[in-house]
């Protein structure tokens, strides 16, 4: 069956009046398709710019540190030959027997480990903590300078024990142990008379040769060479501390 298909037809109103609709030169009305653009901005490939400058910055190596990290062994000999008025007590705390808050300034005569050159001195002080009297001794808080003439100082803080062996924190130095760190064995042989230190320094360039000698055994015998104790100028370091 055939059907009649009605075509609609717009109604063109030719009056002197604006119409709202263009028209072209025929009277048709005159249809433009827009071409105006836009432009999806991708979030996803701004993201992945900002991750790749993260991963950028955070694989960034760190600058590695020129400090020397070599562990050098020193070895020296703490030795009090009762010509410096040391040890000096100060009994603050007014009691008859040590106690928390008796103050101990001291210096005494430094010798390399092997016993052949005087190095300089000692000096510091301790500030008693703890009498232990079951064990016949002391716990002091101490903190005091190694002195090793033209050579500078080391700079050491930490418990002192006059009954054991203690370890104690070194927390700097000047001329050639400039930024030291590390530890220090302190090693009681006679109180208050003899000690022996084993030095584990770091951070600082290889220690000069005088320094570095092979260490005579701690003993209550053990004395310093007759040159380095009359500080012969062979027996001991450049301008070394009297």
């Amino acid at each position: 069956m055939a059907c009649k298909i009605n075509t609609l037809k717009p109604t063109i109103y030719k009056n002197g009046s604006a119409s709202a609709f263009p028209l072209s030169g025929n009277g048709k009305l005159n249809f433009k398709t827009s071409t105006t653009t836009y432009h999806k901005i991708s979030t996803k490939s701004r993201s992945s710019r900002g991750l790749t400058a993260q991963a950028f910055f955070w694989q960034k190596s760190k600058p590695e540190s020129s400090r020397p990290t070599k562990v050098q062994e020193l070895y020296v000999y703490e030795i009090n030959e009762r010509d410096r008025g040391s040890p000096a007590y100060l009994r603050l705390s007014q009691k008859e027997v040590n106690s928390l808050g008796d103050l101990v300034p001291f210096s005494n005569k430094l010798y390399s480990g092997d016993l052949q050159k005087r190095l300089g001195i000692t000096a510091g002080l301790c500030v008693l903590i703890q009498h232990v009297p079951e064990k016949k001794g002391d716990r002091y808080e101490a903190n005091y300078s190694f002195y090793f003439g033209d050579h500078g100082h080391i700079s050491v803080q930490g418990s002192y024990l006059t009954y054991e062996d203690t370890y104690l924190a070194v927390t700097g130095g000047s001329g050639v142990f400039e930024g030291v760190y590390g530890t220090v064995k302190l090693k009681q042989i006679v109180f208050p008379i003899k000690l022996f230190y084993t030095f584990y320094l770091k951070g600082i360039k290889d220690l000069p040769k005088e320094l570095v000698v092979t260490p005579v055994a701690p003993s209550p015998s053990v004395e310093p060479s007759l040159a380095a104790k009359a500080a012969e100028p062979q027996a001991t370091v450049s301008n070394f501390t009297n």
